[in-house]
């Protein structure tokens, strides 16, 4: 499929008319052709238009035509074969294994919601039937399910072009809610979106979707992101990016005349807390497994280690040691884009400068938009005295803090902002102490992990992608697995309604042949 450099509104493609946007080579910063259109108002006015005149059909689609529209979508990128590929690795700069398995995971995660809607526990269907009789009072006849929110705004991801972009895990969570999208392209990847716009496109046609279910813009500035937001047909925001942007956007969904949700995904240091016992029984194995996760992707994951935090001793210095050495031999990365590259520098030369942090190891240099690895420590004191050492150097740089006592890592972690992961590495003889801190990690995290670091994260029923506030903009939600369905519905409670009148997930007939609560108790199809 060739490249045209269009947006996509509803079911027309169309060069947009305000500005010129180019995909940048990550590797050497050259420009790659076509040039892309920025949208205008009245593209934008015409995508929400479209999105909110096929809301009230899409939302109450049968749960099986919305899981075979997912179904299709994964297999339309599928057919785009090389393409995407070779496109997307140009755009990040990511190895085409990457590249490869991102792609998976994106199919994966739209099958997996398609899964979700056979399912149909998402609806949560309860039944309180009448009880006239009762007394004092009667009560009424009262059931309830969920319906979706209405259109939502989808922003994509420079980090994940494909898992967390066009059609990545807002996308598919928002659609399989019943909600139509409007996705803004992220401007490092504009080819990689057309033609993941394109399978969109592509899979709502062949499935008889209505006009409107997904819109794809491209923005030249700022105008088009925040007018999406703004816009009062839009009723929830998923975003992945910077906390600067993701709080702009906040911002402009709180003073709407009807504020509307934000689900930004937006800093994380990720602490990693080393116990005494596990440094002394496998410091230079945790140490050769945190420089893997360190270096993952250039230490450009929302989960790579920006931090980790031990008491002082010989279990610790033999874990510095093995980290440095390791650090060392590790070659400089290609990053993202020019400006993310730009951003890491400046972060790893303020730590580099910082009277009171020791460099305790920088891996291999490397060539222009190359990151070099970094590896600082400081003193407890110093980092809880100095709010600015607590602050996202997205790249593969990390923090080793030395407490000089159980009592003043505790003090670390308390102060810690939220956190999409924390890990601990322990053994045995760790676990009373594990035990006493864990409450505090569980008020600090979205998920906590033992004897491993929170790059790689599993698309399932169990996972937390998420964490309070700043890591997520809502600690109550998560971006990955089956649960991310529940940011995008809104229970309705229905009474006394007629038979009749009822959506099939509450007929007493139950014809979509759902487990139901009722009367408060989960109860089988059958039953």
């Amino acid at each position: 499929m060739t490249i045209q450099g269009e947006m996509i509104v509803g079911h027309t493609l169309a060069k947009g008319a305000k500005g010129e946007i180019f995909g940048i080579e990550a590797a050497t910063g050259q420009r790659l052709d076509p040039a892309f259109g920025g949208a205008t108002k009245d593209d934008l006015e015409k995508a929400c238009r479209l999105a909110d005149e096929a809301f009230d059909t899409y939302r109450e689609t049968g749960l099986e035509e919305r899981a075979r529209f997912l179904e299709a979508i994964a297999e339309e990128i599928q057919n785009l074969g090389d393409a995407l590929i070779e496109r997307c690795c140009q755009e990040s700069g990511l190895p085409r294994g990457r590249i490869e398995g991102e792609r998976g995971r994106t199919m994966g995660q739209l099958r997996m919601f398609a899964g979700v809607l056979r399912d149909g526990g998402f609806l949560d269907a309860r039944v309180d039937p009448a009880m006239p009789d009762r007394q004092p009072l009667p009560r009424p006849d009262l059931r309830l399910r969920n319906v979706a929110l209405g259109p939502v705004a989808v922003f994509g991801a420079s980090n994940f072009p494909l898992a967390f972009s066009v059609a990545g895990g807002d996308t598919a969570s928002a659609l399989a809610a019943g909600c139509p999208v409007v996705a803004k392209a992220h401007s490092a990847h504009p080819g990689t979106s057309e033609l993941i716009g394109r399978a969109v496109l592509a899979a709502a046609k062949r499935c008889g979707m209505p006009e409107g279910v997904f819109s794809l813009l491209f923005d030249s500035g700022r105008e088009i992101g925040q007018g999406l937001v703004a816009d009062r047909r839009i009723k929830a925001v998923g975003f992945t990016g910077s906390r600067g942007g993701g709080t702009a956007l906040m911002k402009i969904a709180a003073t709407r005349p009807e504020p509307i949700p934000v689900y930004a995904e937006m800093s994380s240091i990720n602490p990693v807390i080393l116990f005494p016992g596990a440094l002394k029984e496998r410091a230079e194995a945790i140490a050769k497994g945190f420089v893997g996760s360190l270096t993952l992707g250039a230490g450009q994951f929302c989960t790579n280690p920006g931090l980790v935090l031990a008491v002082e001793g010989e279990g610790l210095d033999a874990f510095a040691a093995a980290a440095a050495e390791a650090l060392a031999g590790t070659a400089a990365s290609v990053m993202l884009t020019p400006g993310i590259h730009e951003a890491y520098s400046s972060g790893v030369s303020k730590l580099a400068g910082h009277a009171r942090v020791e460099t305790l190891a920088r891996g291999q240099e490397g060539g222009a938009l190359r990151g070099q690895s970094a590896l600082f420590a400081v003193s407890a004191s110093e980092f809880l005295s100095d709010p600015h050492l607590q602050e996202e150097v997205f790249g593969a740089s990390s923090l080793v803090v030395r407490c000089r006592d159980e009592a003043e890592l505790t003090e670390v972690v308390r102060k810690l902002e939220g956190q999409l992961t924390a890990a601990i590495h322990i053994t045995e003889s760790d676990h009373e102490a594990a035990r006493r801190l864990l409450p505090l990690l569980e008020k600090r995290a979205g998920r906590i992990l033992v004897n491993g670091f929170g790059t790689g994260v599993e698309v399932g029923h169990a996972m937390v992608h998420g964490g309070p506030y700043p890591s997520t903009s809502d600690g109550r939600s998560t971006s990955v697995g089956s649960k991310a369905i529940e940011r995008f519905l809104r229970p309705v409670s229905y009474q006394d309604l007629p038979d009749a009148l009822l959506p099939a997930a509450l007929k007493d007939a139950n014809p979509l042949k759902l487990w139901r609560r009722r009367d408060g108790k989960l109860v089988a199809p059958d039953a």
